[in-house]
């Protein structure tokens, strides 16, 4: 059975369900999905799991992101990006180059950031664009992002100086919306702003020179193994062949070298564990001088189960 991970670039105007459905095709089966979605007017890196493998993107959704992002000042738009039609505009003529790397420092770090109101987030189980396109006036709550790296590599002014656009690379958690960021900017230095291009270049250890185009894995579908994409997104341990049958048969085995560490195995930060001849076995956490299986992942027979979580009856 074919499982495994393909770094797609994602096309401008493709929403990540279309190109889901694009690889459910390109690889012959129903079972893939993706971790974490790009806006229809973001390309770049989108991770997509065939089936075994959707059982790491879970693991992947949580990982942090970096973008290539233009900032555009001066122009504030109903989406906070470039899709939407321009609902206020101020002159950025007085906007100094100092005070635009002051309002950056600003949003860097650990801040509270209020997501757009177009999100995919849910309000009372409705997205919130949804309610939005309604035309009902929807206010999300803030909630922490960490903004790790925001830096400026240009800054141009356009239109007799009265937008100016800012090229950044941010890095961030996981949740964060760089439409947000680019709104909040604009506020800060009272002209309103708006995103004009974003890029994702990274998500967690899986890079755009990894990824492909949907034209490129259409002529030849490259796809990145399951115990290779599992050795590059967590810690690894290798078993021996008496603990890779125990765990194999979901029972535990002792704990890794990192246990009662901050480094320890966590249900939700777990360790891929691999057998003498390299496969990935299972997911463990450490629990005391125990490692428990979150996952087990049985050998490919032809059928459609790919992977099962560990059976909490068969510890011993």
């Amino acid at each position: 059975m074919l499982s495994g991970l393909v770094i797609v670039d994602k096309p401008q105007g493709w929403t990540s369900h279309d190109v889901v459905g694009r690889m459910r095709r390109l690889a012959g089966t129903r079972k893939v999905g993706h971790a974490g979605t790009l806006d229809p007017m973001a390309t770049g890196v989108l991770v997509l799991g065939i089936n075994k493998a959707t059982r790491l993107l879970t693991y992947i959704v949580g990982t942090s992101k970096t973008y290539s992002a233009t900032i555009r000042l001066g122009e504030s738009t109903i989406t906070d990006d470039a899709e939407g039609e321009v609902k206020a505009s101020r002159s950025a003529a007085g906007v100094t180059e100092d005070a635009i790397r002051a309002g950056v420092v600003q949003l860097s770090g650990d801040i509270q950031q209020v997501p757009s109101s177009v999100s995919a987030i849910k309000v009372n189980g409705e997205r919130s664009y949804a309610r939005v396109r309604s035309g009902e006036e929807v206010k999300l709550a803030a909630r922490p992002v960490t903004i790790h790296r925001f830096d400026i590599h240009a800054i141009r002014r356009s239109d007799d100086g009265k937008t100016v656009d800012v090229d950044v690379t941010v890095e961030c958690s996981s949740g964060t919306y760089i439409r947000a960021l680019a709104r909040d900017l604009g506020e800060a230095l009272g002209v309103g702003g708006h995103l004009t291009a974003l890029r994702r270049t990274q998500v967690g250890p899986y890079t755009l020179e990894q990824a492909r185009t949907l034209e490129q894995l259409a002529e030849e579908l490259e796809i990145l193994d399951m115990s290779d994409a599992a050795r590059a997104l967590m810690p690894n341990r290798e078993l021996s062949d008496a603990e890779t049958t125990e765990i194999s048969f979901g029972r535990r085995i002792a704990a890794g070298p990192a246990a009662g560490t901050d480094q320890a195995a966590t249900a939700e930060n777990p360790a891929a564990a691999f057998s003498p001849s390299g496969e990935l076995v299972a997911l463990l956490a450490d629990a005391g001088s125990f490692a428990k299986p979150v996952l087990v992942f049985a050998p490919d027979t032809g059928g459609t189960d790919t992977g099962r979580p560990a059976d909490e009856g068969q510890a011993s």
